[in-house]
């Protein structure tokens, strides 16, 4: 059943790209490529613009009848298995080799949790007291220069307020 609604659903779908490639736009005579007057038309003298548009509203209604009609079939063909894609643990044979003792664990190289946890925390400790002094670093730089910008302010407006009274002063009556 799902074969017959698929063969369908494609002949639909190639069947509205032909249809929709055969229609002319609005002001473009493009029917004009299929012969040039009304009267010597297939369709008559009125066009087949009418006949394209209700054939390819048919074609449509149909090809979302059977997207619908295989949505369905899928979901109905669609099982569900407990077992699938879960790995299973399988359990090997007891070996010859005996195990590690708890006491050789204990006294190894490895570190412990709490080992790497405190040199984590002294690392970012760390990281964090860099980054603060290079912040406090770029802050002072940055009030330096402001200062500095401040005190040229200071002098340019001095002297613009100097050369502002000597003009008044050249330029008073006498």
């Amino acid at each position: 059943m799902d074969k017959i609604i698929l063969i369908v659903h494609m002949l639909t779908a190639l069947g509205i790209i032909g249809l929709i490639l055969l229609q002319q736009g609005k002001g473009a005579e493009a029917g004009a490529s299929f012969g040039g007057g009304a009267s010597q038309t297939v369709f008559g003298s009125s066009g087949g613009g009418n006949f394209f548009t209700r054939a390819t509203a048919i074609l449509a209604t149909v090809f979302f009848v059977t997207s619908f009609g295989l949505a369905i079939v899928a979901k109905q063909n669609a099982g569900v298995s407990v077992d699938d894609g879960i790995p299973t643990l399988q359990v090997e044979p007891e070996s010859d080799i005996p195990a590690a003792a708890s006491d050789a664990i204990s006294d190894s190289d490895l570190p412990s949790l709490q080992d790497v946890a405190d040199e984590a925390a002294a690392t970012t400790e760390a990281a964090a007291d860099d980054i603060s002094d290079a912040a406090n670093a770029v802050l002072d730089q940055a009030a330096e220069s402001a200062e500095a910008a401040a005190q040229d302010l200071q002098e340019n407006a001095a002297e613009a307020v100097e050369a502002a009274e000597q003009k008044i002063e050249e330029n008073k009556p006498q």
